[in-house]
């Protein structure tokens, strides 16, 4: 079952509500899958798919909750994966994922296999009406999906609306053992802010609409 987020969006199912976040958005070419989950979730994932008109699979970054089922949804819709070109290699399987323990420890337990990529983003790029931002530093090839019409931001992991200590519904910067350039993801952090979002779609915890608290988290971070 897909569940409504805002026009032309919806979440799919996850065993935690909010936790891991995989959205799918209409454009006038068919649906946009952005980022799915751990190779765990690839059946439910199919399951909400059934019927779609899928046209691609489009990363925000390739971290083993972000792509887990991209290999099989791509294979069996028969559809291109998309991502930033500094994320390619890791995609492809040609470098190993993961720059941290905490990341490669992950990755053996969620990463699914490698995938061809074969739309390769360096920023700017365009897909029905969202605009590929760059946003590095929690991956080389992080990027955020701007819809300018509505002012929403898909943001993946540049911005988590979930703590490790305090659980969801709280603004925070990703740990920065997950980042492989914490600086430089502080940096894609204001430049997501510069966007003006109306509502921002997280990679992990709820939407959130308050532009205020995130103002307030980047200004305390030093950016």
């Amino acid at each position: 079952m897909l569940l409504p987020v805002a026009d032309g969006i919806w979440r799919l199912p996850g065993l935690v509500p909010w936790m891991i976040n995989v959205y799918l958005v209409r454009t006038d070419g068919g649906d946009v899958l952005i980022d799915a989950g751990t190779r765990w979730a690839t059946g439910r994932y199919l399951r909400a798919l059934r019927g779609r008109k899928l046209a691609m699979v489009a990363l925000t970054h390739a971290h083993p909750d972000h792509q887990g089922a991209a290999h099989e949804v791509c294979t069996r819709f028969g559809v291109p994966l998309a991502c930033h070109q500094g994320d390619v290699d890791v995609m492809e399987g040609r470098v190993p994922m993961g720059h941290s323990r905490p990341v490669r420890f992950f990755a053996k337990l969620w990463a699914g296999p490698p995938h061809p990529v074969s739309v390769r983003w360096s920023g700017g790029e365009t897909f029905g009406e969202w605009r590929v931002v760059a946003a590095p530093g929690h991956t080389p090839g992080h990027v955020a999906f701007h819809r300018e019409r509505d002012g929403v931001v898909i943001v993946g992991d540049v911005i988590r609306n979930a703590a490790l200590r305090t659980g969801m519904g709280t603004l925070s910067e990703s740990p920065h053992f997950f980042s492989v350039d914490p600086l430089q993801n502080r940096r894609s952090m204001r430049r997501v802010l510069e966007l003006s979002p109306r509502l921002m779609l997280f990679g992990h915890g709820p939407p959130s609409r308050d532009l205020t608290a995130a103002e307030r988290l980047v200004r305390s971070l030093g950016v």
